[in-house]
């Protein structure tokens, strides 16, 4: 397996793990059009983000957006993971492991990132025991939204 930067090329996949994840963890129902068109504008304004994603051989298994907020406090970027899918087969073998080492790594070597920061739906209990194993912890924030 191997963690890289995405191309414009693994947008309909990117877009395709965006329905199932959404699906899965949330049972909603997206509208693939919108969500191709989501993935699209990321690629073609990277103020936005950038997607990273996994490979077995030739083959994308996983994905995730990074996105960037900007702290006063901090004088720093804190990074954002978002939108993480890993296939069904490939979950448990450690790729979304990877794919934060290779987020985290991008933010040690940047002196401008102060951290990384994820939220999970509260019920997505799986999830929550894969980023604590990593070292992240949901101790210190809890995340409110208002959404149209």
């Amino acid at each position: 397996m191997r963690i890289r930067l995405a191309t414009e090329d693994d947008k309909y996949i990117i877009a395709k793990f965006q329905v199932k994840m959404a699906k899965e963890t949330e049972n909603i129902d997206l509208d693939p059009e919108i969500v191709e068109n989501g993935v699209m504008s990321v690629f073609q304004d990277s103020h936005k983000g950038k997607y990273m994603v996994a490979e077995a051989g030739e083959d994308v298994i996983a994905s995730l957006l990074l996105t960037y907020e900007w702290s006063d406090w901090r004088n720093s970027m804190v990074l954002w993971i978002q939108s993480v899918y890993v296939l069904p087969d490939y979950r448990g073998k450690g790729v979304f492991r990877m794919l934060y080492n290779y987020v985290k790594e991008i933010a040690t070597e940047d002196k401008s990132v102060s951290g990384i920061r994820l939220y999970v739906d509260k019920t997505n209990t799986n999830a929550m025991k894969v980023y604590s194993a990593i070292g992240m912890n949901g101790e210190h924030y809890n995340v409110f939204e208002w959404m149209k």
